[in-house]
């Protein structure tokens, strides 16, 4: 045989068992599961231990009813039902003008002031404006301190103090502009910016439906009421469903409303489909496995091995979940269709055997026709 025929030959070995190798390395091909891998006393890294170690759990009706059961008896956290109860009157403080008035002594009226020529509806209303540390000054009542109080305490300490000078003083008390509180409303809604607080309660569908209303890319599963360095996270659909009322959530002064984004909490779908995409969910949050795969084009029918169907959880976290469908089954779809999605879930579908032989032989062809290109020129 001529040294170009064993060189030849060689090559052919080398090139088979290189395929044969490669099939079994390529991304995709297969995810192990726990059973399958055994302690065979080998030399492993780290690394591919905790790969290893990554539990799968199959899509079927149990782990459904499993995940609806814990759903359903999940209750409202201690510090969101806290947020609920009644509106409380409305204190004043520094910025606010009260106006104040004592009927039958018009001698008081002058007090009030004359408002401004030209002035600017951005400016306060004529009346008694609180200073900085509280206080307004009234004849014949001298200094009172008000900040903190509602306008009905503030009536009745004037009455008190005029009844020293007048006969029955009927004292009206009202805030003429307010200037003092305000709450500050992010994100996804239309007009977002500050709302002052006035002695009409907000709520929090009224601090959204004031900043126009949620946006269309508004994600109203995750609305965030931050209080006093304390983030509560809110879920205004589920508690419609819960039947808790989200108008029966008031805000105080300093809150902040932030409405995230549909695009926050999209869904990447990879893999052997037709349009690899990050989905987003719907506007309530929602979003089923069903509906990932519509939305990117459904599986190739020509590369993708519908048997194995992923769905990574938690991927940059210390505990990652993978959860597999096979997707050949009759009731797939039905099992699909109530998976539900959570935020950054990566789905991933995987490759054919014929796909990934025929990947890997276009990988090695430029290599092997170099060899026995060389293996020519040698001879």
């Amino acid at each position: 045989m001529s040294s170009l025929g064993i060189r030849t030959g060689s090559l052919v070995i080398f090139t088979v068992a290189t395929l044969l190798a490669g099939c079994g390395i390529v991304p995709g091909q297969r995810m192990v599961t726990p059973a399958a891998v055994q302690d065979t006393g080998g030399d492993y890294s780290t690394e591919a231990s905790q790969q290893q170690q990554i539990p799968i759990t199959d899509i079927n009706l149990a782990l459904l009813r499993k995940m609806n059961a814990t759903q359903t008896a999940a209750t409202l956290p201690p510090q969101t039902t806290a947020l609920f109860g009644k509106p409380t009157a409305y204190k004043v403080g520094p910025g606010d003008v009260l106006q104040i008035v004592v009927w039958d002594h018009p001698e008081l009226a002058a007090a009030l002031g004359q408002p401004a020529q030209n002035a600017k509806t951005t400016d306060a209303a004529p009346g008694f404006l609180i200073d900085e540390n509280g206080d307004v000054q009234f004849p014949y009542a001298g200094t009172v301190h008000v900040a903190g109080k509602d306008v009905g305490t503030i009536q009745r300490e004037l009455h008190k103090r005029l009844s020293n000078v007048y006969q029955k003083p009927e004292v009206t008390v009202r805030v003429a502009s307010f200037r003092n509180a305000q709450v500050y409303v992010d994100g996804e809604v239309r007009t977002p910016g500050a709302q002052s607080v006035t002695d009409i309660p907000l709520s929090l569908t009224s601090v959204i439906n004031q900043g126009g209303g949620f946006s269309p890319n508004a994600d109203r599963s995750r609305v965030e009421l931050i209080r006093n360095g304390v983030t509560y996270p809110l879920n205004v659909d589920d508690l419609i469903k819960r039947g808790r009322n989200p108008s029966e959530i008031y805000l105080q002064a300093g809150d902040i409303v932030r409405v995230a984004s549909r695009e926050d909490s999209g869904v990447y779908v990879m893999g052997e489909v037709n349009k690899p995409a990050t989905i987003l969910p719907m506007r309530n949050g929602s979003l089923t496995l069903s509906q990932a795969i519509s939305d990117s084009g459904s599986f190739d029918s020509n590369t993708a091995a519908a048997r194995q169907l992923f769905v990574i959880r938690n991927s940059t976290s210390e505990s990652p979940q993978v959860y597999h469908l096979d997707a050949t089954s009759p009731v797939s779809m039905i099992l699909a269709n109530q998976f539900e999605l959570q935020p950054k879930d990566v789905v991933y579908v995987g490759q054919g055997g014929l796909v990934r032989f025929n990947r890997v032989l276009n990988l090695l062809l430029p290599a092997i026709n170099a060899a026995v290109t060389g293996a020519v020129l040698a001879k």
